[in-house]
């Protein structure tokens, strides 16, 4: 039997993003023993590079939204393929998650009469996205980082530890969700600078680790992104769903190569910001599908009136979904008329004065000056596609947020598929994570509670069998040179290779 260090808490998370921070918070307020387990850093998550907003039909910058439309809106963007229940629940509680933020201490731009500023975006059909200038998920990650602080200082008073009943291990991986008989029992884990093996014994895990986005080339997505609560889930039987809908963000950086498909926001379109092609002209008009065409203006007159009065025109069609305007942009540029590095270009230097370019984006202002040397007040970007999100993932119930067919299994935010159907909206990322970050939470503390007494067992063969595994790569060898076949492998010395072949 392996000697691993083993733990007992009630729900463990993986994943300290927005969904598994907000998850743990849910699951430590509603009495739950929690522990959070990170690949990297606290609040060094990839949801700080979500920038553009949160999308929440509060209604402050247009009377006419509510989470109605909102709804609507989703199910559109995502081809009808969504799970309903999920946009639903989704479209009547963001409101709520992103006030609760505010209570938190999160920081939102605002409107001349106080209210919580909202942005255009695409496919959402009033401005919608919360917003704290181009770096929201920065301050969103920020929020949930001192709400767990200030969970711990709560328990440091009434225990004297800060990490009694919520406690975050960094830089650890986990490779096993644990099972006894078909539920769950816990995780096995390492320490990735020691490599030491570690067990959470716990009868409810959630997963929140995100996304898959490094499996391509080019993407948005950091070095986290390499689908392992995918893995995770369906190495412990849980189906997974729709994971052939994969989202290019129109508008990643194509130039230098050393930054190519670093993500531009979609705050510079919804701000403004106009696509062209290598002719200068306007190109979106030509791409605008049938179902769309009632709700996108047919000139650029009318669209660039629509920024002023939305309620007499209708929107620009740079502002159409994701996968529209990605496919657009490629065609563009198979047809010939790309930017000289084989993107498009986006403007927004003519749109609006300097002042307020820099005060609206200022991290897009910063990125362009220090990576490409593009000032974006004076000259147009170069964008293209790159990869961005996934929309499948762990198949989960709607209302809950538990995997289906492993009982003590949840999941939130990118890694659970359904809610988004073949395209995820911009901004939907983000209410996202919050609402079923917090209902993945509540529902793994209340599993957890009704086994207070009857708690899965950790199995000893799985541990052993996952220390095995994750040791394997460092001691296993492959075949000998010309003997490539599996069955006929043999360990072999440097010295009987070099003697058995010229």
């Amino acid at each position: 039997m392996s000697v691993v260090d083993r733990q007992e808490w009630d729900v463990v998370v993986v994943g300290a993003g927005g969904a598994g921070l907000r998850a743990a918070i849910e699951a430590r307020e509603r009495g739950a023993r929690t522990a959070v387990i990170c690949k990297s850093l606290f609040g060094k998550a990839h949801t700080v590079m979500a920038e553009g907003g949160i999308a929440a039909a509060m209604a402050n910058a247009n009377e006419h939204d509510s989470w109605q439309v909102h709804f609507r809106d989703t199910m559109r963007g995502g081809k009808f393929l969504n799970q309903w229940r999920m946009a639903e629940l989704h479209a009547q509680e963001a409101p709520q998650r992103v006030w609760e933020l505010e209570t938190w201490g999160a920081l939102f731009d605002r409107t001349k009469d106080g209210r919580i500023s909202q942005r255009n975006f695409g496919g959402h059909e009033y401005p919608r996205l919360a917003h704290v200038g181009d770096r929201t998920g920065l301050e969103l990650i920020r929020t949930l980082q001192q709400k767990i602080v200030s969970l711990q200082q709560q328990d440091k008073k009434e225990t004297g530890d800060y990490e009694s009943r919520l406690k975050v291990f960094q830089e650890c991986t986990v490779t096993r969700v644990l099972k006894d008989g078909s539920r769950v029992s816990g995780v096995f884990a390492y320490e990735r600078e020691s490599g030491r093996f570690f067990v959470l014994e716990a009868p409810s895990v959630v997963i929140a680790t995100g996304g898959i986005g490094k499996s391509f080339k080019v993407t948005s997505n950091s070095w986290e992104y390499t689908g392992d609560g995918h893995a995770l889930a369906l190495l412990a039987g849980a189906p997974l769903l729709n994971m052939e809908f994969v989202q290019f963000h129109p508008t990643g950086m194509v130039w230098p190569p050393s930054v190519k498909g670093i993500l531009v926001t979609e705050s510079v379109r919804g701000d403004g910001g106009v696509l062209r092609n290598s002719e200068g002209k306007r190109f979106m008009f030509d791409y605008i599908p049938d179902v769309f065409k009632e709700k996108y203006a047919e000139s650029e007159e009318e669209g660039d009136r629509w920024y002023e009065d939305p309620d007499h025109n209708r929107r620009p069609p740079e502002l159409l979904p994701r996968d529209e305007v990605a496919r657009a942009i490629n065609s563009e540029v198979k047809a010939g008329r790309g930017s000289p590095h084989g993107g498009v270009f986006l403007d927004v230097s003519t749109r609006m004065p300097a002042d307020v370019i820099k005060r609206r984006l200022p991290s897009m202002y910063h990125q362009f000056k220090e990576l490409a040397d593009v000032d974006i007040t004076a000259e147009a970007m170069e964008v293209g596609p790159t990869c961005h999100y996934v929309m499948g993932g762990i198949a989960v119930d709607s209302d809950t947020a538990a995997a289906r067919g492993v009982p003590g299994l949840y999941a939130a935010g990118e890694v659970a598929g359904g809610m988004h159907g073949s395209n995820r909206l911009g901004g939907n990322s983000l209410s996202d994570l919050l609402v079923f970050g917090r209902r993945a939470g509540l529902h793994a503390a209340e599993y957890a509670a009704s086994l207070a007494f009857e708690r899965p067992a950790v199995d000893d063969d799985q541990v052993d069998s996952a220390a095995a595994e994750a040791l394997r790569p460092f001691s296993a060898e492959g075949p000998a040179p010309g003997e490539e076949d599996g069955d006929r492998r043999r360990t072999r010395t440097p010295s009987t290779r070099s003697s058995s072949r010229p």
